[in-house]
């Protein structure tokens, strides 16, 4: 039972519950495609990496502060120097690093491409979990085997879709006809964008191990989450300095650049933190990822019908056995979760 602001006594909707979740994740599914895909025309059309993400950690540490006012109060003074360098570590390896090799993979690929390294993040993450002895298989179950079917499933699709294309379906013409043309430029870079994207999926893996490490010993996840973002962005515009330091190249100006650093900040950052959160408090913490394949189907269709992304025979198969691979491999892990407890 509720109480209203009128002090009348409601009786909570299940059913309202029940939808809430399922809507909230699919929400954050779009932010994630819209990112991709507003990434994707901005660096497309010259925008300097470094200074997106600078930009983008800046707005995201602005829209995570109120957040973190409300829910953690004053929790900022308990960030000692033990703290202070593992969210030091956390901003370089998990935040700075793989933004950064993600936007230049995306620059040199396609966003439907990219997006299944996103995808197969979870995988990896239990593949290292594996090698540092975080994690053991249990044979004698049903969902040890699956574990190494659904890995096996995985990269066999990322492979597919990296070196098997297959005849061009072409099901619809797209709205930005220009892509097309810059799709054949980067056709040259696409195996440099490939080890980008995944060096960056092996750093946002890494990133999940040492936020374990950060939790234990900082607890306060909005206060860490936007430290993480400042250090990251302050990181990335040194980088960026050094490499680049022509003023055009740091420029906002009202334009789709402001509106992708904005978005990146306040639905890609903010928004989806916050419906992850909710989402892990209501459902538990293996909930939010059954939904992500859902942005590698999102990616797949927007981005063929806005961007031109080509849609192939090979794409096609890759991705579906990503996604197999994924589901396969969190309905086992939900198993193993179960039998813990």
């Amino acid at each position: 039972m509720d109480i209203d602001a009128s002090g009348t006594m409601q009786r909570k909707d299940p059913a309202a519950l029940r939808w809430k979740a399922p809507v909230a994740m699919v929400l954050v599914q779009l932010f994630q495609t819209g990112l991709v895909l507003l990434s994707k025309v901005v660096i497309g059309h010259g925008m300097f990496v470094f200074a997106l993400v600078t930009y983008r950690s800046a707005f995201g540490a602005a829209f995570l502060l109120p957040l973190a006012l409300i829910c953690e109060g004053g929790k900022w003074r308990e960030i000692d120097w033990r703290a202070s360098r593992w969210i030091i570590f956390n901003a370089f390896i998990g935040y700075a690093v793989p933004i950064n090799l993600y936007y230049n993979g995306l620059r040199d690929t396609t966003s439907s491409y990219a997006i299944v390294f996103l995808n197969i993040i979870p995988l990896i993450t239990f593949i290292l979990s594996l090698v540092f002895r975080l994690e053991r298989l249990k044979f004698a179950t049903v969902a040890g085997p699956l574990k190494i079917v659904s890995v096996l499933a995985s990269v066999g699709g990322t492979m597919l879709i990296t070196f098997y294309k297959g005849k061009a379906l072409h099901l619809w013409n797209s709205i930005l006809q220009h892509h097309k043309d810059e799709q054949t430029e980067v056709a040259s870079n696409h195996l440099r964008g490939t080890i980008l994207l995944a060096a960056s999926s092996f750093a946002y893996a890494c990133w999940y191990l040492i936020q374990s490490k950060v939790h234990k010993v900082y607890p306060y996840k909005y206060w860490s989450s936007m430290a993480t973002c400042l250090v990251g962005g302050f990181m990335t515009a040194l980088a960026g300095i050094v490499l680049r330091r022509d003023r055009d190249a740091w420029k906002l100006g009202w334009n789709l650049n402001l509106l992708t650093v904005v978005y990146s900040g306040a639905l890609a950052t903010a928004g989806k933190y916050s419906l992850n959160s909710w989402a892990v408090a209501k459902k538990g913490p293996a909930y939010p990822p059954m939904f992500s394949p859902l942005s590698v189907v999102f990616t797949v269709v927007l981005g063929s019908i806005l961007l031109g992304d080509s849609i192939t025979v090979g794409s096609l198969l890759g991705t579906t056995m990503v996604i197999a691979g994924l589901y396969v491999f969190l309905w086992a892990k939900s198993k193993d979760v179960a039998g813990n407890e």
